[in-house]
């Protein structure tokens, strides 16, 4: 006896469903105090330690499968949990538990000349969609930044992790459950069809808002499908540009830095700008071949030392997330901000210089989501900037730029009293 093919999913309807539910419990969930909010949290952060076992054993699953498939070394680490890993999860959980809350927030407060006493009070957004990739640990980081936010959200991973993020899932959703959180307020996409994701896209007036986590082919697609808001970043093709009055040895170190610390990250420098007047360009370049890193370079970087390979037009506008860095000989700063306004994704782009003028007009010019002066890009983290957990980094013109923590989870409403005014 043949056996009956498997029912295709209604995407639609499905996501329908989920998000009205999310929507539902989000309400609850906007309705609970900074206390009780920390206290779910905390909660869900000792259902975690509880489930450890049960996640191992879902994780070493999706390992295994992971082998089968033939996924990368670095794909696998990024995948697998032990012990340790584990304890950090839970740990992060209850460090964004101990977060300062935003909702509530008085951002300004103004007397109008009718009387009217106007507040823009900080706000939950709603319903969250968060699609992402690989890492089973983002399972519980997005939920937990969502419900500190008053946000319910509905969490769509990959399925490389399914099995690791059902166990994290339903431990985080033991947890909270007990706390008084509506299970509904966490959600997990219970299938890994890629239609849901489709369907998550277009769910404009049920899902407030899309974040991705993942590689440039996930970030691409929902940037290009979506008909909700998304909160994103494409490349973080980052530069440094070293000027004429730049300290030698500060150049080469946060060069060095800047590039090789953590080469995948997406706040890598990926071209380094060189002043042709800058006197020891040989010093910074030598310090990054020597460390193994392999360079691209014009004409004049390549003069520079005759390691330097050649670069190619598409050099400049690629994100290597490698040891691998294009490098370029400007003639001075208007050289070097028009190459960044040419090719930068709008990430994080950083000068070294001794020229408090120079800085200045670096700052006020470019216009990227962060912007540094004598620093490692490497710092364009929500960690390093105090803002705790961060669930991205977004390099668009509205809401949020940079790190996205609690605050970039929220938006405003404006709050009128009076008494008894009506308006001539």
């Amino acid at each position: 006896m043949s056996s009956q093919p498997e029912a295709r999913i209604d995407s639609e309807a499905l996501v329908a469903g989920l998000a009205r539910a999310g929507r539902k419990a989000q309400r609850v969930l906007a309705r609970m105090d900074d206390a009780a909010k920390a206290a779910a949290l905390r909660s869900a952060a000792a259902a975690l330690g509880r489930h450890g076992g049960q996640i191992l054993v879902a994780n070493a699953k999706d390992i295994a499968a992971g082998e089968a498939r033939g996924l990368s070394k670095a794909m696998l680490d990024r995948l697998r949990l032990d012990g340790k890993r584990l304890e950090g999860i839970a740990a992060a959980v209850e460090a964004v538990a101990a977060l300062p809350d935003p909702v509530g927030e008085i951002i300004s407060h103004t007397a109008a000349p009718s009387g009217l006493d106007l507040s823009r009070v900080r706000i939950p957004i709603g319903l969250i969609g968060i699609i992402y990739e690989s890492r089973p640990n983002v399972t519980a980081d997005a939920a937990a930044l969502c419900v500190r936010a008053g946000n319910a959200v509905l969490l769509r991973g990959g399925s490389e992790a399914v099995h690791s993020n059902h166990a994290i899932h339903a431990a985080l959703a033991e947890g909270l459950a007990e706390a008084g959180v509506p299970a509904e307020a966490v959600q997990l996409m219970p299938t890994q069809d890629r239609e849901a994701v489709g369907a998550m896209l277009r769910a404009a007036g049920l899902i407030d808002m899309i974040v991705p986590r993942g590689g440039k082919s996930l970030v691409e697609r929902v940037q290009n499908d979506a008909r909700v808001p998304v909160l994103a970043h494409l490349d973080g093709i980052c530069h440094t540009y070293i000027h004429s009055a730049a300290d030698r040895e500060m150049a080469a170190k946060i060069a060095l830095n800047a590039k090789m610390r953590r080469t995948g990250i997406c706040g890598a420098m990926e071209t380094l700008l060189l002043d042709v007047n800058f006197p020891a360009g040989h010093d910074v370049v030598a310090a990054l071949l020597d460390a193994g890193c392999e360079l691209r370079g014009d004409a004049r970087a390549q003069a520079i030392d005759p390691r330097i390979m050649p670069a190619s037009a598409n050099d400049w506008d690629t994100e290597y997330l490698d040891a691998v860095l294009s490098v370029a000989v400007v003639d001075g700063l208007d050289a070097a901000l028009e190459h960044i306004a040419s090719h930068s994704s709008a990430h994080t782009d950083a000068i070294v210089t001794g020229d408090v003028a120079a800085a200045e007009r670096f700052l006020a010019e470019v216009d990227s989501a962060i912007v540094m002066v004598n620093a490692s890009t490497q710092f364009a983290d929500g960690g390093e900037f105090g803002l705790g957990a961060e669930i991205g980094i977004a390099t668009g013109r509205l809401h949020a730029r940079g790190p996205v923590a609690l605050e970039g989870l929220t938006t405003y409403k404006w709050v009128v009293r009076g008494s008894g005014q009506t308006r001539p």
